[in-house]
């Protein structure tokens, strides 16, 4: 039997190549790799390493590692790029706030990349699986963040 270590680090490995929807297909990949193991240990890796399970582009969940939640995109497509298959449902605004919601999965590499842009009009964004929330700089025009927004999300209405 191979050592906790290299388990977890084969666990780490696989997640990352692979869309792996349920602790049955890891531990059948652990198996192919030589790891013999119970569901009871696999369970208890799983949450040593803080493995969670989010959508990917197909809306299928699957296991992620922490530092790749909502980021994962197999295709490497940009944000943009999966924002032109339908991601962008809607913006609003209540005061310094605009609210984007998108479809499952899509929120957090679209508020990556608003991130990125370092835009001074906009402190910052918080992303769920479908939802944003922007931080807007105090007297900022809506229209501005609209503008702003219109360059990364190409079918913004």
């Amino acid at each position: 039997m191979k050592k906790k270590a290299n388990r977890l680090d084969a666990i780490k490995m696989i997640i990352s190549s692979k869309d792996i929807g349920s602790q049955e297909e890891l531990m059948q990949a652990l198996g192919k790799e030589g790891f013999q193991l119970t569901q009871a240990t696999l369970s208890r890796d799983l949450k040593q390493l803080k493995v969670a399970k989010a959508s990917n582009t197909n809306g299928k969940y699957i296991y992620v590692l922490p530092n790749n939640i909502m980021y994962k995109r197999p295709n490497e497509q940009s944000a943009s790029e999966m924002l032109m298959n339908s991601g962008f449902v809607s913006l609003q605004f209540s005061g310094n706030i605009a609210v984007i919601r998108t479809r499952p999965g899509y929120a957090s590499s679209m508020a990556y990349d608003i991130d990125n842009r370092e835009n001074p009009a906009i402190l910052g964004t918080i992303a769920g699986d479908d939802t944003i929330m922007m931080v807007l700089r105090e007297g900022v025009s809506h229209g501005i963040v609209r503008s702003f927004l219109a360059d990364i999300i190409p079918n913004l209405a």
